[in-house]
């Protein structure tokens, strides 16, 4: 029999854990003691059954996403595959590549359809669902690999700017990954488009053929990953300054279509101590906030 779903407060008495599986969130939220005691119930009510839900529809979830139409019936189903659906004309992508921030999307809706809140955010590993309303922000602490501690630089998110989602991919994420990238953080308007897009962003950092690059079939590493055989990074070697250069342009490439589109409102993206900015820096676009870094694991500071 699975276990039934770990719901309870951090103690710091602030923050609410939700945990079923592989699905592990943290929740936060800003407003009268009322209203936050009634979001984090409705956070809670919408999370039982959440992971069952994905689970009746898991191997069309894992299938290649058609860009036309989908089979797809559940709420959150749904959102993941109108997540990847822009890409999946051009590229192999499945919805689960938009998973993690549509649960969070999912969370902060019950959350705000219940109550009145001033800001809030639900963080599922990294992929971050946000609201803001008046004048406030967030301080977004970016750290620089997944698999390493300390915030190498932050960036503020504020209520007038349109970005409500934040998702990192990379090789040394929780997922395998295509491409080479340490990691690409990206800031869109919702958290399952960041996640789809990052996904998709950090596939685009690579040198394919490279031989300093160790590449294995998804399906060797999980029996049941959605890659299938597809080759995955496990390994980047030594690469000269240009090299690095070249991978990461073909990533910031991708970025910058997905950027004049609006797909996304920004992206940094790292490889070997280097990093490549796109959007909300400066860099063509009005966003007045800037990247400092990229980052893994996001850590939302008040």
């Amino acid at each position: 029999m699975r276990r039934l779903p770990q719901i309870a407060l951090l103690p710091d008495g602030k923050r609410l854990h939700l945990q079923d599986g592989p699905i592990d969130l943290v929740i936060e939220a800003k407003g009268r003691d009322a209203d936050v005691s009634a979001a984090y119930q409705a956070a809670a009510e919408r999370f039982r059954g959440l992971l069952d839900e994905l689970c009746v529809e898991l191997a069309e979830l894992r299938s290649a996403a058609n860009p036309k139409h989908s089979a797809l019936n559940g709420v959150v189903a749904r959102r993941m595959h109108a997540a990847v659906a822009p890409f999946a004309a051009d590229c192999f992508i499945t919805p689960m590549a938009a998973v993690a921030g549509s649960v969070a999307e999912e969370i902060l809706g019950a959350m705000l359809r219940m109550a009145t809140l001033d800001r809030a955010y639900v963080n599922n590993g990294g992929d971050i669902a946000l609201h803001l309303a008046g004048g406030e922000q967030f301080s977004v602490g970016l750290m620089d690999r997944p698999d390493r501690h300390g915030v190498m630089h932050t960036m503020t998110v504020d209520a007038k700017m349109p970005v409500r989602g934040i998702a990192t991919s990379g090789r040394h994420g929780r997922s395998f990954s295509l491409g080479i990238a340490d990691a690409v953080t990206v800031l869109a308007r919702t958290a399952s488009q960041a996640d789809a897009a990052a996904t998709v962003i950090a596939n685009a950092v690579d040198l394919p053929g490279h031989p300093a690059i160790i590449r294995l079939p998804a399906n060797e590493l999980q029996p049941d990953s959605d890659l299938g055989a597809r080759l995955v990074t496990r390994d980047v070697g030594a690469l000269a300054g240009h090299e690095i250069e070249q991978a990461l342009e073909a990533g910031a490439a991708r970025a910058r279509v997905l950027l004049m589109s609006g797909l996304i409102e920004g992206a940094a993206l790292r490889l070997l101590g280097e990093t490549r900015l796109v959007g909300a820096t400066g860099n063509g676009t009005p966003a007045s906030h800037a990247f400092q870094t990229r980052t893994s694991e996001i850590m939302l500071q008040a």
